[in-house]
């Protein structure tokens, strides 16, 4: 009965369009990590995955352990839509397949808890994120941190969670969190008025990183508005089978921003403003939100873009003697079509020689949780980017999204390469304004 069910699913909700627009051609699987890193096995490439989705549609197979096997397996980083001559949007058929599967699947006790926890009851709850970070934070400065190391109390952990916590950052306090900015005029004469969406682990977790980013964006002469009423983006919700969830995101989040008088609205996280430029597709069959999903998603402009529109990259920042090299976030290059931005700004600091990474488009292996749920997959696809990066001899690696920076400076760890560094692109883009300030150079009124 159960497969019945979820057959009948397939056939009411996927696609069939879409599933047909395949025409099995082959220009994906230079593209797919996890068709690569499996030995070149088809069930794991986007078209293996698709011919499985229509011949459950098609009644051919049923939906059974193989077949959720290679669609968990995927990581979603959507890089086979950009090179397929059909343009078959792989990423939306790949969510309502784990959405489809994931309500119709029996959970354990421990997973049911856990997933309630995370999407219900955490990740939606702004407040709550300060907590469980504050707590982060405690443990760090309280000493419990360094007891735990000395004990040898991560050896418990498996080794990739364990080398996880060595890398996370130094988190800022409650009261830190608590005390954030609604509105920051510009420092020039303004030239936009912008409203930034701040993120759950940005404004919490990564709280340096988004005021790096609000740093610049006044720099370039932004008035900006971070209205409090915005939540998370859902993207976590909606890469795993909770969709329901990320649509109820989404209305929450559109509503936060459509009444502002802004020109757009920034992004500094490629999986958040990935998921953010899709709520039209989210919300396109509801006829109260569609119209307005179009109108929010016509706004969402990633920072590197609106940094490069302004002139940033024109004002001579130098910092000296860096060798850098960028990881491109899979969303931000593939789904936000943002990759030129974020080498130009790099390249237009003086002092810095940047050197192309080999397949630099190529998956890190973070994609959100997949790194704690499919460890050996996303280590095979982290490794094969450490060698890349070991090949630039870059001492700073540079990315534009939280997961693939924790994921890199896990890289680091992993590899034990102790002169090299990972920053978000906005970090070593404020290093240059101050570095810049700090040799007496002026500072030119940018744009």
């Amino acid at each position: 009965m159960k497969n019945e069910q979820l057959a009948k699913q397939f056939q009411a909700r996927m696609n069939e369009d879409e599933l047909l627009n395949c025409m099995r051609c082959g220009f994906c699987l230079p593209t797919c990590p996890t068709y690569i890193e499996s030995g070149f096995q088809e069930s794991h490439s986007p078209r293996g995955r698709i011919a499985l989705m229509k011949a459950v549609v098609d009644g051919l197979i049923e939906l059974d352990e193989d077949v959720e096997r290679s669609l968990q397996l995927c990581l979603g980083c959507r890089a086979c839509e950009p090179v397929c001559p059909s343009g078959v949007r792989y990423g939306h058929l790949l969510e309502e397949a784990r959405d489809i599967i994931a309500q119709h699947k029996t959970y354990s006790p421990i997973v049911r808890f856990i997933r309630h926890l995370v999407f219900k009851q955490l990740f939606p709850h702004p407040k709550r994120m300060r907590m469980l970070t504050a707590l982060i934070g405690v443990y760090q400065r309280s000493g419990l941190q360094a007891l735990v190391r000395k004990l040898g109390l991560l050896r418990l952990l498996p080794n990739h969670l364990a080398m996880m916590e060595n890398v996370l950052p130094n988190v800022p306090t409650w009261k830190q969190m608590n005390e954030r900015p609604t509105h920051v005029e510009a420092l020039p004469m303004r030239k936009q008025r912008v409203a930034f969406f701040r993120g759950c682990l940005m404004d919490t977790m990564f709280m340096d990183i988004n005021d790096a980013t609000m740093k610049l964006l006044r720099l370039v002469g932004c008035d900006i508005v971070i209205p409090e009423a915005q939540t998370c983006c859902g993207a976590l919700h909606g890469h795993s089978g909770e969709k329901a969830d990320a649509k109820t995101l989404a209305k929450r989040n559109i509503e936060a921003f459509e009444t502002l008088d802004v020109d757009y609205i920034i992004t500094n996280a490629g999986g958040c403003g990935a998921f953010l430029i899709e709520y039209d597709h989210l919300l396109k069959d509801d006829p109260v939100w569609a119209d307005r999903a179009k109108a929010f998603v016509a706004k969402i402009k990633d920072v590197s873009v609106i940094l490069v529109e302004l002139g940033f990259h024109k004002q001579g920042w130098r910092l000296p003697n860096q060798t850098v090299t960028y990881q491109d976030s899979c969303h931000l290059r593939n789904v936000m079509k943002t990759a030129k931005e974020p080498r130009l700004l790099l390249q237009s600091i003086a002092g810095v020689e940047f050197r192309e990474m080999k397949d630099a488009d190529r998956c890190c292996g973070s994609a959100g949780i997949y790194n704690i749920i499919e460890p050996d997959m996303s280590m095979q696809v982290l490794d094969y980017k450490m060698e890349q990066v070991k090949q630039t001899k870059a001492t700073t690696i540079v990315t534009a999204n939280p997961g693939c920076l924790l994921q890199m400076k896990l890289g680091i760890e992993r590899e034990g390469l102790t002169n090299v560094r990972a920053v978000h692109l906005v970090e070593l883009l404020v290093e240059a304004v101050e570095a810049t300030n700090e040799n007496d150079q002026p500072l030119k009124q940018i744009g």
